[in-house]
């Protein structure tokens, strides 16, 4: 495991890329990084899914996990890091070490996870079922499972301040939002075509959620459950992460590359072109580093000052 200081020697030292920014000058190193890797996931420790079905926490060990990973959720308090595996319909539990401490039968291709973390619940939702696993953290084993409309879930975001979670319903075309405290789906929110990954801005409670069928990022807002905007992309976008304390949002919907969006605003404020079409993409709240993985030449791009 390795801390900030550790985190920024490992960027410094690493080779620089060629770049064509639509804005001034950002600063992009490479990262080295397993094979195919398509999932990223940032903490003091930086985490990263390959398709070789392993788990690199990158400066410190790579793990095998049983099968190719699908989405990662990172506990910021314990450093308990959390493995979907839709092919294997398992969770994988690690701590901050990268030691396997578990591994939980989740159901039916679990694909999606993200934390509750207030009650120590995490939720596990299928990608070729409408099924949601709730899995108590402390015991490590399955609770409940709730049952959703449509065939199969592409991302999920848990909102614990306001008990609910939103879930991309992909066949549908649009969010499902889940009562945590009932266990019930209340609304369907219709949004893009095949919409994917999730993020969520605690504060101003916006919703971006990719849409990889169409070139638009669709911002819910969350208090009236309803679609309040849209973003035109020069790409499908299938990722979607968020920077909270600047409300500053990122998608892998540039040319190309990535896109840099004003929340507060609903504009697009830059773009940056990596050359290839990129796969997860991850942001550290402490210091705004962006993080997007590069499945054809394993290895993570660092981007700073977008």
């Amino acid at each position: 495991m390795f801390g900030r200081r550790a985190l920024f020697t490992l960027m410094a030292g690493a080779g620089a890329i060629a770049i064509t920014p639509a804005s001034a000058t950002p600063r992009v190193t490479t990262i080295p990084a397993g094979p195919e890797p398509t999932l990223v996931a940032v903490n003091s420790c930086l985490y990263v899914g390959n398709g070789d079905a392993s788990l690199s926490i990158l400066g410190s060990a790579r793990v095998a996990i049983g099968g190719p990973p699908t989405d990662l959720a990172v506990d910021e308090g314990t450093g308990s890091v959390y493995v979907a595996s839709e092919a294997a319909g398992t969770v994988t539990v690690l701590d901050p070490y990268g030691r396997i401490r578990t591994v939980i039968a989740s159901g039916p291709g679990a694909a999606v996870v993200d934390l509750d973390r207030g009650k120590n619940r995490l939720y596990a939702a299928g990608g070729a079922t409408g099924s949601v696993a709730v899995i108590d953290t402390v015991a490590g084993a399955v609770v409940d499972v709730l049952h959703g409309p449509g065939n199969g879930f592409g991302g999920i975001r848990v909102d614990s301040g306001r008990g609910v979670a939103y879930l991309t319903n992909v066949g549908a075309g649009t969010v499902e939002v889940l009562d945590l405290s009932s266990g019930e789906f209340t609304v369907s929110i219709p949004v893009g075509r095949a919409p994917a990954g999730l993020a969520l801005h605690e504060p101003s409670n916006s919703l971006y959620v990719a849409n990889s069928g169409i070139h638009h990022l669709s911002v819910i807002d969350g208090a009236s459950h309803t679609e309040r905007a849209r973003i035109l992309l020069r790409s499908e976008a299938s990722s979607v992460a968020v920077h909270e304390p600047s409300h500053t949002v990122y998608a892998n919907g540039g040319p190309d590359g990535i896109v840099k969006i004003d929340g507060a605003a609903g504009k697009i404020t830059g773009e940056l072109s990596l050359g290839i079409n990129p796969g997860g993409i991850a942001v550290s709240g402490r210091t705004g580093t962006v993080f997007v993985t590069d499945p054809l030449h394993d290895q993570l791009y660092a981007i700073n000052e977008i």
